[in-house]
């Protein structure tokens, strides 16, 4: 059994959308853990998982997470449950950084469907 201790500092580090960084907390076929950070007006591209589950939880900033008919904006301290098939996208509409854990059972690695960029639904109000 392996209990090291994760942290951005030792994890597997990656970039994303050319200015989102983000660290591999946990890396398990059955079970990721992310840490991001999103600066503002940066977002991702609209998708799905077939497969996987995931929650999203605010560590600092503000998010808001697209989906099809609605946006919901969630602060630090405040999580949001994206169940598999749903279409959806991080943006960080804030004036600041947002840094966030994003949870995957099982991990999202092959299990991703990118959507048009013309269909985000970046007209939506906000929650």
């Amino acid at each position: 059994m392996d209990h090291r201790i994760s942290g951005i500092d030792t994890a597997e580090h990656y970039t994303w959308g050319g200015v989102c960084d983000g660290w591999h907390l946990l890396k398990d076929p059955t079970l990721s853990v992310i840490q991001e950070r999103v600066p503002p007006g940066a977002s991702e591209t609209s998708h799905f998982h077939s497969q996987a589950r995931q929650f999203f939880y605010v560590l600092s900033g503000t998010a808001t997470m697209e989906f099809e008919h609605e946006a919901v904006t969630f602060a630090a301290g405040q999580g949001l449950h994206v169940p598999p098939g749903s279409r959806h996208r991080f943006t960080n509409r804030s004036d600041a950084y947002v840094v966030f854990l994003v949870i995957s059972s099982p991990t999202t690695a092959g299990d991703r469907t990118n959507l048009p960029d013309a269909a985000a639904p970046s007209h939506l109000e906000a929650k």
